[in-house]
């Protein structure tokens, strides 16, 4: 269990608080709107009404007891970068901010934030890959360049090893796990002979998984 500091009870705040909690974390949810804080106080361990970009208030908060601190203002990038470098001045150890562009993830990671994610570019990636190339049934971006692919096992590697089918050498990539019945069989070995009912994870440069899926 981990001590969270939550910034910002918009939509995509809200349900990264709802999340959070579920997982068994403790969360001090913020936002400067009173009807926010007040819907949001039965899901989180606690929520405050203040300004983020207010330092006094920032003080108050004790951000380096915490051991992340959530920057998900998403409507005001002023504010999300003032708060970002109120919270790093402050103690904070771990600061995520939510970012809308490359400029804005820049600009945040100069003032104080370690870690930038990009709630709406990222949905839109992973609906693009998962929902226009056959046999995806899961997909997940490793940063710019890595993804992870999960896909049905193709018929010409049913009834065949990994070794036997140069999976890294043919495709320049890595089968990562095996899934079967529901069950996942992590980093299998290079013996294994895929069948029909398996799905299999595999891992790889952007540009090779492409090729690949084609």
């Amino acid at each position: 269990m981990k001590s969270i500091l939550l910034i910002g009870l918009g939509r995509f705040g809200r349900y990264m608080a709802l999340k959070l909690q579920e997982l068994g974390h403790d969360v001090l949810a913020v936002d400067i709107d009173e009807e926010r804080v007040n819907e949001a106080l039965a899901d989180v361990t606690d929520a405050q009404i203040g300004d983020a970009t207010n330092e006094a208030f920032i003080k108050t908060l004790g951000a380096r007891n915490f051991d992340l601190c959530v920057v998900a203002i998403g409507d005001d990038f002023e504010s999300s970068l003032e708060a970002t470098a109120l919270l790093k001045d402050n103690g904070a150890q771990v600061v995520l901010a939510r970012a809308a562009t490359d400029i804005h993830a820049k600009l945040l990671l100069r003032n104080g934030a370690d870690h930038v994610i990009y709630p709406v570019q990222q949905a839109a990636n992973y609906a693009a890959v998962r929902y226009t190339t056959d046999h995806v049934l899961d997909f997940t971006a490793l940063g710019e360049d890595y993804s992870i692919c999960e896909i049905d096992v193709p018929e010409e590697w049913v009834g065949k090893s990994i070794l036997e089918l140069k999976v890294r050498t043919r495709y320049q990539l890595n089968v990562t796990a095996i899934k079967q019945n529901g069950k996942l069989q992590p980093m299998p070995n290079p013996e294994h002979v895929f069948t029909k009912d398996q799905t299999v994870l595999v891992m790889g440069r952007n540009d090779d998984l492409r090729k690949f899926l084609q």
